[in-house]
């Protein structure tokens, strides 16, 4: 993937450091993947933006769930509408999708992050539990 450079420097930004072999083997397994989806934002020929989503079927309910798994844009496009347009390009294909919500985790650190996606609609959710399987 050409913009692999980019895509490892914005998930760098979110502490997120890998080589970019690294990277680019797991986007290749995320672009194989039919439940998986990568949208890139360009400016003047530059990757500014990342926003990774994860589509997750319900057993017992009609609706799927979207889950936004990595979402970053680079600091100097930042208030340029670039994350609003992102974010309403990842929610028309969930629509496409069949979801009917969009789900995303986000760390209590990221006080920026929150704010953004308060303006965008989202609200808090109830608990979040996750369980470590590193031994």
């Amino acid at each position: 993937m050409a913009d692999r450079q980019a895509i490892v420097a914005l998930l760098a930004a979110l502490d997120y450091a890998g080589t970019e072999d690294f990277i680019e083997a797991r986007l290749a397994q995320l672009l194989a993947h039919p439940d998986e989806a990568l949208l890139v934002a360009a400016a003047e020929g530059d990757v500014v933006g990342v926003l990774s989503l994860h589509f997750l079927p319900q057993l017992a309910l009609a609706g799927d769930i979207c889950r936004i798994s990595y979402f970053c844009v680079d600091d100097r496009a930042r208030g340029a509408g670039v994350g609003q347009r992102l974010l309403a390009q990842g929610e028309a294909l969930a629509r496409q999708r069949g979801c009917d919500r969009l789900e995303v985790h986000c760390h209590r650190r990221r006080e920026r992050a929150h704010a953004f996606y308060r303006r965008e609609g989202f609200v808090e959710a109830p608990k979040y539990f996750a369980k470590s399987l590193r031994e």
